[in-house]
């Protein structure tokens, strides 16, 4: 999906509650389009495999927010942070 939109997926570790991921997006496109095209696109298709033909009102897959943070030069604190909250929480995994 990310490639879809030209998006690279840096790091991510999911945890139980949130997933952690570093994206790099091009300038063309806005944040908040990449990120809702992800969440969208990932609850259908967890729908799908859940066994679930379409979405049914008043359920949800995502958290409606997300936070986001932009990277310069400190791209490998960010990639070291979030392999830290994998360890931090206790138990996770990598993608």
């Amino acid at each position: 999906m990310a490639r879809q939109k030209e998006c690279q997926i840096i790091e991510g570790h999911l945890l139980p509650d949130h997933v952690h991921m570093c994206i790099a997006i091009p300038p063309k496109y806005p944040v908040a389009f990449v990120i809702g095209f992800l969440k969208g696109k990932s609850a259908i298709a967890m729908a799908r495999l859940c066994g679930k033909e379409r979405n049914f009102t008043g359920e949800h897959f995502w958290a409606r927010g997300y936070a986001v943070s932009t990277v310069g030069f400190e791209l490998e604190q960010v990639r070291k942070y979030i392999r830290e909250q994998e360890a931090a929480d206790g138990n996770s995994g990598s993608f």
